[in-house]
């Protein structure tokens, strides 16, 4: 992949941002190979090579959540508006635009 997750000369950002890049970019990649993982099981027919893929999906969702939870950590804004959204019943785009809202209190 190389460092294509810069925008800006790698030089000229601070390292708080420059990591806050490499997490983007991780979770990014997590969420590629939970697709990934979703489309082989969808077609394999081998109850232990869907088992395995399966723990590896598994794996892929954790990391994805460790590399969220980072993210979040250091950007306020972003967790006070996403408590608004997730694990919460109902029209997700009414509560987006509800949390939406509420953070620009």
């Amino acid at each position: 992949m190389g460092f294509d997750q810069y925008h800006e000369p790698p030089d000229e950002l601070s390292p708080k941002t420059r990591t806050f890049a490499r997490m983007i970019t991780s979770l990014i990649e997590e969420a590629e190979a939970i697709g990934w993982y979703e489309q082989r099981l969808a077609v394999e027919k081998d109850k232990e090579a869907r088992a395995i893929m399966r723990n590896a999906q598994h794996e892929e969702f954790k990391h994805f959540g460790m590399d969220l939870e980072f993210l979040l950590r250091r950007t306020p804004k972003w967790r006070e508006t996403l408590k608004g959204i997730l694990f919460k019943s109902g029209d997700i785009v009414e509560h987006a635009e509800e949390a939406e809202e509420e953070s620009d209190d």
